[in-house]
């Protein structure tokens, strides 16, 4: 692997994004088959180290890192910068319902700014509620990027899960979207993407994608969304 390659290319976008209009990074790791845990829900370590590195590489790039609560439930993230050097950004949690209480490594009163983005009335723990009307249901992706501007965070890297990264990319809301692909082969389980279905393949996403070998077999898709 070329770090210095990895950092001047991969990363260049993020940290070169003008401050005109927020910049949205998503970031999956999934398998060879596009999975990204196996039936029963098992996800970890799907990604190897390399992979890993580069997501820690990502938020030290953000003003803030962005999860579902189902992710928060599940992994319980510390979402933080650990294994590279920089900062680590802020933390926003989507809780639509308000179900997530008031323990959580995303919680810690580390001196990171933590906010809660909720239609509820709530945040635990000492976050900054931001709270959003419901549209069919959920939180717009488009709302929730313009309340968090609105705070000050011009670059924002959506992690996780699934379900969030897809609802952002189908709404539109994406610049990048980093692919890390693990050499594994899973055969069933959950996607890593699900989209509204298309009627041709004449409407199908066609992202300008450079690729990067991050070592240990596991490759970086790197997709830009907007070109302008």
């Amino acid at each position: 692997m070329n770090d210095w390659k990895l950092l001047r290319d991969a990363l260049a976008p993020i940290r070169e994004a003008g401050a005109d209009r927020p910049f949205v990074v998503a970031q999956l790791g999934q398998s060879l088959d596009g999975r990204i845990a196996t039936a029963s829900g098992e996800s970890r370590y799907i990604s190897g180290e390399p992979a890993i590195d580069h997501l820690h590489r990502l938020r030290a790039c953000v003003d803030a890192v962005v999860v579902g609560a189902g992710t928060i439930v599940a992994d319980d993230p510390s979402l933080t910068v650990r294994r590279v050097a920089g900062r680590s950004p802020a933390r926003v949690a989507i809780d639509p319902n308000g179900r997530l209480g008031p323990d959580g490594k995303w919680l810690a009163r580390d001196g990171v700014r933590r906010l809660l983005v909720s239609a509820a009335g709530r945040a635990p723990g000492g976050a900054d509620l931001v709270r959003l009307p419901l549209r069919d249901g959920v939180l717009a992706p488009a709302d929730i990027i313009e309340a968090l501007a609105q705070r000050g965070f011009r670059k924002i890297l959506i992690e996780g899960g699934a379900l969030t990264i897809s609802r952002f990319l189908g709404a539109g809301c994406l610049d990048r979207l980093h692919v890390l692909v693990a050499p594994v082969i899973l055969g069933s389980g959950k996607p890593g993407l699900d989209l509204a279905p298309i009627a041709s393949l004449a409407n199908a996403l066609r992202p300008v994608v450079e690729t990067y070998d991050l070592g240990g077999g596991e490759i970086l898709f790197d997709c830009a969304l907007r070109t302008n």
